[in-house]
């Protein structure tokens, strides 16, 4: 799967990417921005694929529904149901207590529509977890993914996000009209 995702990624789309992620972690949270088209996802896998790490995500339930459930599943996919009001975060906490490895990949912004400001599950659960955050930028107008070394969170948490504001500072998604 390595050389035809690579093939697919590099040759056949153009894009390029940036660093690895570390082999020497077995847990960490991703946070990929800006997510602003359902195109960030095959994308993403297919950077997955290349690198040869597994990272899971969380998807809304509905995606995990015949007839293609089975293979967001495959992926690495869980279903969350948002419909109801569900710690998610403690949920995932234990996830990472639970498993020998875990990496886990969020939208900062938590949907693909414009938001004044991110959710902040993913800090709590970094928080929460004891792990680092890695920061994964998809650069639709530079065709090129960005992997930034692992950042352990602070006791501030004003500064964490500025962290992470910067590091996505400038990227431009699929419509950037919606970061």
């Amino acid at each position: 799967m390595k050389r035809i995702s690579k093939f697919i990624l590099h040759t056949i789309l153009g894009w390029k990417i940036e660093n690895n992620f570390p082999k020497h972690l077995k847990k960490y949270v991703v946070i990929a921005a800006p997510h602003t088209s359902w195109m960030d996802f095959p994308i993403a896998i297919l950077v997955r694929l290349s690198l040869e790490t597994m990272i899971h995500f969380i998807g809304k339930a509905s995606l995990f529904k015949s007839p293609f459930g089975f293979i967001f599943r495959k992926l690495g996919g869980t279903p969350v149901d948002r419909s109801q009001s569900n710690n998610v975060v403690e949920v995932i906490i234990k996830l990472f207590e639970t498993r020998e490895e875990f990496r886990l990949a969020l939208s900062p912004e938590g949907t693909r529509k414009k938001v004044a400001q991110w959710k902040t599950g993913f800090y709590y659960i970094a928080k929460g977890a004891n792990v680092p955050i890695l920061m994964v930028s998809l650069d639709f107008e530079n065709k090129k993914v960005s992997i930034s070394e692992p950042y352990y969170i602070t006791s501030n948490k004003e500064n964490d996000f500025r962290v992470f504001q910067d590091f996505f500072k400038g990227i431009k998604g699929k419509n950037p009209e919606l970061f």
